[in-house]
């Protein structure tokens, strides 16, 4: 792998508090990814929102400010992690689809592309852009845009299973399947939209458990990898 996105769930960085941010977690997460910086491999970040807000939080407001009050905390998730991953050892950049002042840059695919290239971790923080598109999207859509190699999913639970293992005891975990098999199947690996995106350009994923032994860096090995291989 040369390229790769990472997706990170919001509230995996929160750890046991379930809200805001666990630092250690968030350096842990650190460490893992320079294992790959530090071996050449480039790496775009995507993080979801969920320690502070989603977009469906609400059923009081309208649906159009709720996700963007979900994309703000995307923003504040990736100001906080680069800065992590800064004291890590790691030169990082943030991109919004939108103005955000000086805390990011406008997106563009040559800009992030270029900071890639130059051994910078990227993050794509505020989603899309736009309302009705979920954190998934953003990650399937980004990983095609940079072309990446695949798209690393760092999940709560160590893989993609054949039912919801939080309320099925007896689910079975999947070693290897396609992203047919996970549209026709209804597998909630990444939302509807998302997975039609990555089956139409060939976008492979690595699903795995971000507290799995190994955890990010298990990716480059074989061996070692306990998720889920997400095929094309």
């Amino acid at each position: 792998m040369k390229r790769v996105l990472l997706k990170l769930s919001g509230e995996a960085l929160a750890g046991d508090r379930h809200t805001g941010f666990n630092e250690a977690v968030c350096m842990d997460v650190a460490k893992q990814v320079k294992v790959l910086a530090d071996q050449g491999i480039q790496v775009a970040v995507v993080i979801g929102g969920g320690n502070f807000w989603r977009g469906r939080t609400s059923e009081t407001i309208d649906r159009v400010k709720a996700d963007q009050i979900g994309m703000l905390a995307t923003v504040m998730n990736c100001i906080y992690v680069s800065e992590i991953f800064r004291v890590a050892g790691m030169s990082c950049r943030i991109y919004t689809p939108f103005v955000c002042g000086n805390v990011s840059r406008l997106f563009s695919k040559d800009d992030a592309v270029a900071d890639l290239e130059a051994g910078r971790i990227v993050f794509f923080a505020g989603g899309t852009g736009h309302p009705y598109f979920s954190t998934d999207t953003a990650v399937a859509l980004r990983a095609v845009e940079i072309e990446a190699d695949m798209i690393l999913m760092a999940k709560a639970v160590d893989g993609v299973y054949d039912a919801d293992p939080k309320t099925h005891p007896e689910a079975k975990k999947i070693t290897e399947i396609s992203l047919q098999e996970v549209l026709d199947q209804r597998l909630q690996v990444m939302d509807l939209a998302a997975t039609i995106i990555c089956m139409e350009n060939k976008m492979p994923l690595m699903v795995f458990g971000l507290n799995a032994p190994g955890g990010i860096a298990c990716v480059t090995d074989g061996a070692a990898f306990t998720g889920t291989k997400v095929t094309v």
